[in-house]
């Protein structure tokens, strides 16, 4: 399957347990999210390992806006790795949905891989906006991770902390690292009372898939498993990212909120209700029967899910346009084709504005483009443009307005 990703890409920070600043990476599709998703990579991973990037384009591909952060200490965040803990992970998890929850909109599906899947189980309680919880490869309890410096263990105890080879990369482990996977062996999936999504494949050499098997049995429904067949742990297959991605998004669909419009209000025939959405800048702008978007570019601290103000503005006055047109030729039964208008907004400055006077030294400038396809004569096409310059909004536009403002 081929999938055209068009997505606005965020480089965010916030401040993690540590109290060090943390590098994310939101992901946003070109209209509305169905969900918001925090992704949680692997063990001393990061955000751009291979699984992470391709699962979260993947999601992104299919609606949904996916944040990934490098843990304290690792990839482009701040901090000491040897210093952290599951503990401190988990808690870097609960900081990240607050940074989503503050700017943009709480995380309603959780995602962690191997290790972080460990994390977002326990995660998951504190954030209580999440409905979907997916583990990817994931051991049931965090002291599983011990195994890959087990032969280092009799050190850390002795020393204090030892240099371990994780993937062939140096890492500093403490004892205060093994003692706290030690006490982490409940993740409360029994209590999770969140939909659960285990995913494993059945040859994983890195976490067993009897991991898997613990999450799942643990666990209250609803619940489903998903066998990964032949994938490696780290998903190194683009196929496998793929499946694994696709039947995300599928299964997500049951328990997450397709749209993020604002529960129905009564609004009377020719009245608006503009209302914030992200305390940011996208609105919700609600009619007597429909619903849309307003929003800002990203270039200016926006997450371009819909036009902005001056575009709903042109929209107006081009819409009017082609519909006075229309009526226009219609009534007079010419044969008009079709009907197009581009618009451009600008402003003209000082002695570059013929328009303007001394009062006022700028004006706003509409430039429209009117195409009319059809058999028409010379007087039949003179008078479709005249008439362009009678639609309502034309006329509002070019008449004294008045906007009177109150407090409710």
């Amino acid at each position: 399957m081929s999938v055209i990703i068009v997505s606005s890409k965020l480089k965010i920070d916030f401040q993690g347990s540590h109290g060090d600043k943390l590098a994310g990476l939101l992901e946003i599709p070109d209209h509305e999210p169905s969900a918001y998703v925090l992704f949680a990579h692997c063990f001393t991973c990061g955000k751009d390992i291979v699984a992470a990037s391709r699962i979260a384009r993947a999601l992104v591909a299919r609606g949904f806006a996916v944040l990934r952060f490098d843990f304290t200490g690792l990839g482009n965040s701040d901090g000491d790795f040897a210093n952290t803990n599951f503990s401190s992970n988990v808690q870097d998890l609960v900081l990240a949905s607050d940074y989503l929850r503050s700017h943009y909109k709480a995380p309603e599906l959780l995602i962690g891989h191997s290790l972080g899947g460990t994390a977002i189980l326990k995660a998951a309680h504190q954030i209580p906006e999440s409905r979907g919880v997916v583990t990817i490869g994931s051991p049931a309890d965090a002291e599983h991770v011990g195994k890959h410096f087990v032969c280092d263990l009799d050190a850390i105890e002795r020393d204090g902390q030892a240099t371990v080879s994780l993937a062939g990369r140096s890492f500093t482990i403490k004892k205060q690292f093994v003692d706290d996977i030690r006490e982490n062996k409940d993740t409360h999936v029994a209590s999770l009372r969140k939909a659960l999504l285990v995913m494993h494949s059945p040859v994983d050499s890195t976490v067993s898939i009897q991991q898997a098997e613990q999450i799942f049995v643990a666990a209250k429904h609803p619940k489903s498993f998903v066998s990964l067949d032949s994938a490696d742990h780290l998903l190194s297959r683009k196929s496998d990212v793929e499946y694994a991605a696709a039947t995300i998004a599928a299964w997500a669909t049951r328990f997450v909120q397709e749209s993020a419009a604002p529960p129905p209000i009564k609004v009377t025939p020719g009245h608006l209700v503009v209302s914030e959405r992200d305390q940011r800048f996208a609105q919700n702008i609600q009619s007597d029967s429909h619903h849309w978007i307003a929003d800002e570019p990203v270039a200016v601290g926006g997450s371009n899910f819909g036009p902005d103000p001056y575009e709903h503005l042109l929209a107006a006055l081009g819409a009017c346009t082609t519909m006075t047109m229309r009526m226009y030729a219609a009534r007079k039964q010419w044969p008009v084709e079709h009907i197009s208008v581009e618009l451009d907004h600008s402003r003209d400055h000082g002695a570059d504005c013929m328009e303007c006077d001394e009062s006022h030294p700028q004006i706003d400038v509409i430039t429209r483009s009117i195409s009319i396809v059809g058999d028409l004569d010379a007087d039949q096409h003179q008078r479709m443009m005249a008439i362009a310059d009678k639609c309502p909004v034309h006329r509002t536009l070019h008449n004294k307005l008045v906007i009177k403002t109150e407090s409710v």
